[in-house]
């Protein structure tokens, strides 16, 4: 397993249980593909370098997890069909 970390921007509107519902749902696709989080890192509402649809504001969250290649692509194609998420970026962390 690789580690990675996935960096997601959910709308600021949301409240705050639906933003921890959809924060969950990442969560729970990588543990259901067998790989396992290790870290979520909140930053809270920040601004954006530039107006992301419409919105100048964003909701920043960090997870840092381990899994395979197909668990990234599942990641990545539910946050592109989400309309909460308004920018997401999955990096894979290198070992030193």
């Amino acid at each position: 397993m690789q580690k990675y970390e996935m960096l997601i921007l959910l709308r600021s509107d949301m409240e705050d249980e639906a933003r921890e519902a959809e924060l969950k749902k990442y969560a729970d696709i990588v543990t259901s593909m067998g790989g396992s989080v290790k870290a979520y890192d909140k930053w809270g509402v920040r601004k954006t370098a530039y107006p992301i649809a419409y919105k100048s504001e964003a909701f920043y969250a960090l997870m840092s997890f381990e899994a395979n290649g197909d668990a990234i692509l599942e990641l990545d194609r539910i946050a592109g069909i989400s309309s909460d998420v308004l920018r997401r970026v999955i990096t894979k962390v290198e070992e030193k």
